[in-house]
């Protein structure tokens, strides 16, 4: 698939610029953009973004700004366009560049254009200094290309320039997703001979070990991770619950997460849906959908509303189970396990 050209934008954008001038409220709109994406509400910094960005104020970073909220909505497309609006514009140094096609790349990546992601990784080798963070990225195209020996590479070198937690587990999960799990459990082995040193750090080894379905040295972690004042520990514990088949518990941890001051609503209540259909509560887990939907967003979204085919389905409602399959489909195209579900609900309701 070849990456649609980005629309002309800059010629309109300097003839409102002049018209309007350059003054606060370009500013006020630009800030306000910057604001909501810092704390997730990525509609509104998109279209905060996007108007800057038709204004002439600050173009290169308004743009910039528009395709990360795109980015984590999941309009992989609206996304790519903006970046590439970056890297064909004038504005912006080298560094800012760099950021962009990292990012672009990544879009690219979900959005499945493996090619041009793959283009713009040699792009970032051949012009830039590689970093751990573009290492992975690069094992990651690789990976989906079923480069395995490319993946393998970019992901030992991205280790070595960050030995840490996060990156540990990063790679982990990109085995993960492609069926190949050993591959990526010795950076989880790895990783855990260094000891922790804070609250983030057990949270972290808390996953590894729910990954490796060692609950009890999970809860152990997370335990600490929760003293030290961790709401994601939380959030891992009810996870370790659920695993367990222990709903009461996994319920009450998802609770306490949803009144913390700091929790991602959409995270908390789709670990409620999971109660829910282990339950067999289905009125409960679509008020939850529900609820987990008015502030939902990329991954989070995407997740509840693969649960609530799931819960339409369990209700043996098939037609309206495959509704909501059609629109999932349509806005998650590249989701393998849903295709495959749309056509066991039009077998059933056909």
């Amino acid at each position: 698939m070849k990456r649609r050209k980005t629309l002309g934008i800059f010629a309109a954008c300097m003839g409102i610029f002049f018209m309007t001038g350059c003054g606060g409220e370009q500013q006020k709109i630009f800030s306000q953009a910057e604001a909501d994406l810092e704390q997730g509400n990525y509609e509104a910094a998109y279209e905060g973004f996007s108007a800057a960005a038709e204004q002439g104020h600050k173009t290169a970073q308004s743009l910039r700004g528009a395709g990360i909220a795109a980015l984590h909505m999941g309009n992989w497309q609206e996304a790519i366009d903006n970046f590439t609006g970056v890297l064909e514009g004038d504005e912006g140094g080298k560094s800012l560049k760099q950021d962009v096609l990292s990012y672009r790349a990544t879009a690219e990546l979900k959005g499945g254009f493996l090619d041009d992601a793959m283009a713009d990784c040699q792009t970032l080798a051949e012009d830039y200094s590689m970093s751990a963070d573009t290492y992975y990225l690069t094992g990651c195209v690789a990976l989906a290309m079923d480069s395995y020996d490319e993946a393998s590479s970019n992901f030992e070198k991205a280790y070595a320039e960050d030995s840490g937690y996060e990156m540990a587990i990063s790679i982990y999960e990109a085995y993960l997703n492609q069926d190949m799990e050993a591959d990526g459990t010795r950076y989880l082995e790895a990783v855990l001979a260094s000891g922790p040193k804070n609250a983030e750090d057990h949270c972290a080894r808390g996953r590894i070990y729910y990954y490796m379905q060692d609950y009890e040295n999970a809860h152990s972690e997370l335990s600490d991770a929760m003293e030290q004042g961790s709401t994601e520990a939380k959030l891992l514990t009810g996870m370790v619950y659920l695993a367990q088949e222990d709903t009461e518990n996994a319920r009450a941890m998802y609770q306490d997460y949803l009144d913390s001051e700091d929790c991602v609503p959409a995270k908390g209540y789709n670990g409620l849906v999971l109660c829910d259909l282990a339950d067999g509560n289905y009125d409960s887990a679509l008020g939850n959908i529900a609820a987990g939907l008015e502030n939902a967003s990329g991954e989070d979204m995407q997740n509840l509303l693969f649960n609530e085919i799931a819960v339409y389905e369990r209700q043996l409602d098939f037609a309206t189970a495959l509704t909501k399959a059609q629109t999932y489909t349509e806005l998650y195209p590249d989701d393998e396990a849903a295709a495959r579900e749309l056509v066991f609900l039009q077998s059933r309701v056909g």
